[in-house]
């Protein structure tokens, strides 16, 4: 029997796959994260050496640890030649088969999330499907080429993989958390069968009305896409050194990374509040952040700091000046509850600004609120807003909001951040019907 063991990167929404033949004592990696050791680890633990690591494609929203193997371990890294690697790499061909041990794993070529997309059938049992068939959905088309283009391999892409047979077990590359798709289950797992039963991305007969949904991507592109694709594409990337322990942050850009209640009890002024225990702490910051600048981390611990750094990583952010944990930090940031912000409502010059996705506000909103997502705040600027008023940020249950709250405050302006509770909690919002909707 295979051994199939997946890790899941809770903050990325990233899946990774240690495939092998626990008798022959061989193994390889599919998809490995930029953290290699819980990989390491249970590679010992079961027995095996792994000989290659296997790429599904050229991921755009974290850094790949397959130059870690490489540069730590010798090990070659196998994928389709027309990602066009720039590194030493061993083509992957449609129909190949990698013998691993007694285990044999099948390449099916899954273009449409990328040209180069491939997927491994082990044994004709298992389907690790990377980023093509997902469980609930399918992954997005529009990062490597044309979002037509992409989806009109995707839906071919996706034929093939159903084609498998209800029996095969799907093992995505992406559950939800992942922007590399939308509406995807939180599930680790599936089958053929169920898929083709619940899963709406395979309800299409037609090409053109599966690509007419599929091109219509809604969800934000992963911030550090380019970024990310460059590293992964590029020579082999290396673990960095830990970031140093500083007196004080200086110039640098200060991404405060404590839970935000400490943040709103003091900060650095014009520091940055992306708390790394609130989830997606990877994204966000890669939102927040602008490439290149020198960041430096407050955090409350080395330990702290030290989780934070290796999340920015993932997400190609490698430019840390260092952390401090006692800075000065005189700057507080007042909370709302949701029940003063129904007071507020009615106050003349109050500004609420809603700053999720455009489209989460379709479901509803709060009459009178403006929206900007937080993730373009610092990007596009604050004009829209009236830095005479005092303004109060709101999204679904808090974390959005506090984070928009500290980018406006070093803007400047009187801000007050609902950050527990938010949208989630009003009855009386209204809804919102696109046309064609």
């Amino acid at each position: 029997m295979a051994l199939l063991r997946q890790f899941v990167n809770g903050d990325l929404g990233c899946a990774s796959y240690l495939v092998g033949d626990p008798q022959a004592g061989v193994a390889v990696v599919v998809d490995p994260p930029f953290a290699i050791e819980q990989v390491l680890a249970a590679a010992e633990q079961e027995g095996v050496r792994i000989e290659r690591v296997l790429e599904t494609h050229t991921h755009a929203d974290h850094v790949s640890g397959h130059g870690r193997f490489a540069l730590e371990h010798g090990l070659p890294v196998a994928i389709h030649h027309l990602a066009r690697p720039e590194y030493p790499f061993e083509p992957l061909d449609d129909g190949q088969v990698l013998d691993v041990g007694d285990v044999r794993i099948r390449v099916v070529h899954t273009p449409g999330h990328r040209p180069e997309h491939c997927s491994f059938v082990v044994d004709d049992a298992h389907a690790l499907t990377g980023d093509s068939l997902l469980v609930g959905a399918a992954a997005r088309p529009d990062l490597a080429v044309a979002a037509r283009e992409g989806a009109e391999d995707l839906f071919r892409s996706l034929e093939r993989l159903v084609a498998l047979g209800d029996h095969v077990q799907v093992y995505p590359g992406h559950v939800a958390g992942s922007l590399c798709g939308g509406g995807m289950s939180s599930a680790t797992s599936s089958t053929i069968a169920e898929e083709r039963a619940t899963n709406d991305a395979l309800r299409f007969r037609d090409v053109q009305e599966f690509v007419l949904v599929s091109a219509s991507v809604s969800t934000p592109r992963p911030p550090t896409t380019e970024r990310v694709v460059a590293l992964n594409r590029g020579s082999w990337v290396a673990w960095p050194d830990p970031p140093a322990e500083l007196a004080e942050a200086g110039e640098a850009t200060v991404l405060d990374v404590r839970p935000f209640g400490a943040y709103s009890e003091g900060h650095i002024p014009g520091a940055i509040s992306v708390p790394v225990d609130g989830g997606s702490f990877g994204t966000k910051a890669g939102f927040v952040l602008e490439a290149g600048e020198r960041v430096v981390l407050h955090a409350g611990s080395a330990d702290e700091a030290g989780d934070a750094a290796r999340k920015l990583w993932a997400v190609g952010i490698f430019e840390l000046a260092g952390y401090v944990t006692a800075p000065n930090a005189p700057q507080t940031l007042p909370t709302l509850g949701v029940d003063d912000l129904r007071r507020l409502l009615e106050s003349p010059g109050l500004q609420l600004v809603d700053v999720r996705e455009t489209n989460e506000r379709d479901t509803g909103y709060i009459p009178g609120s403006q929206n900007v997502p937080y993730r373009l705040l610092r990007k596009l600027g604050c004009g829209a807003l009236d830095r005479s008023r005092p303004v109060v940020t709101v999204c679904e249950s808090g974390p959005r909001a506090a984070i928009a709250a500290s980018l406006l405050q070093r803007e400047g302006f009187d801000v007050h951040a609902v950050a527990n509770g938010g949208i989630a909690d009003f009855d009386d919002t209204i809804a919102f019907r696109r046309c064609g909707a």
